[in-house]
């Protein structure tokens, strides 16, 4: 596939090993590097709890692969997305997925830093943002192996709080943000979400099996300028039992169809 001059595509690094991760049965192609940073169930979560109506524009701050947007594109079929990506190797991978996925029409990457979020898109402009943000904090937990890895994954180029200022900047009044985040960190999650003006208004405990004595996830929507009210949903199990596989519930995201296809409401698991 050949880059145009101006796309994020020509960031897309050749050289490096790439791997078919597809989904839903290779109905959705998404490649990854092979020696960098990977997306985990945390993406799956994410996309799938965001609540749409099948329309609207979505931003995916920090797409990384390009995943999470992957996914909604394919449970909405009309839906407009921007995935926004700081690391250009990734940028330039997630707009080759696009391009596999035949989606360009309503699909596109920004190669840029949320930190400087109004260069890139315009105040109040999408319905939803989404986001899988740095969740260790620096100097806490070892460092990934490569450093593209340790940039997603530790709070070293953007931390928590700038990643909740740039989805309350572009997120319409009363739109929707959706973020993952690990459970030890969800009292910084809803200060920070609080502070910004997104209120929280559903909040999903993720366990690794039903033994589990703590939750390893959270999944928490907020509203910009929305009312109290927050909605506790019982605990989503990853796997059936230790050393078991997934779920029925995580065996239900691998296979939901595109909205209005299976009679339910996309964004409640």
């Amino acid at each position: 596939m050949t880059a145009t001059a101006n796309s994020p595509e020509r960031y897309f690094n050749p050289d490096r090993p790439l791997t078919d991760d597809s989904l839903f049965g290779g109905e959705l192609i998404c490649c990854q590097y092979g020696d960098g940073y990977r997306f985990s169930v945390d993406s799956i979560l994410a996309a799938h709890f965001c609540r749409l109506t099948g329309t609207g524009r979505v931003l995916d701050l920090g797409c990384g692969s390009g995943v999470i947007g992957l996914i909604l594109a394919r449970l909405h079929p009309g839906l407009e997305l921007v995935g926004l990506e700081l690391q250009q190797d990734l940028a330039g991978l997630a707009a080759m997925n696009i391009r596999a996925n035949n989606l360009d029409a309503r699909c596109r990457v920004v190669c840029g830093d949320a930190r400087q979020i109004g260069r890139f898109v315009d105040a109040e402009s999408f319905d939803l943002v989404v986001c899988n943000p740095p969740y260790r904090r620096t100097g806490s937990g070892r460092i990934s192996r490569t450093s593209e890895a340790a940039i997603a994954r530790h709070e070293l180029k953007a931390n928590l709080d700038d990643m909740l200022a740039a989805a309350a900047f572009s997120v319409i009044n009363r739109g929707g943000v959706v973020f993952v985040y690990p459970a030890v960190r969800l009292a910084s999650l809803v200060a920070g979400m609080q502070h910004h003006g997104l209120i929280p208004r559903r909040l999903q405990p993720v366990y690794s099996y039903p033994e589990a004595d703590q939750a390893t996830l959270v999944v928490l929507e907020g509203v910009k300028n929305g009312g109290e009210g927050c909605r506790l949903l019982p605990p989503l199990y990853i796997y059936a039992g230790k050393n078991m596989g997934y779920s029925p519930e995580m065996e239900k995201l691998y296979t939901a169809m595109p909205c209005g296809q299976d009679g339910k409401e996309q964004g409640a698991y």
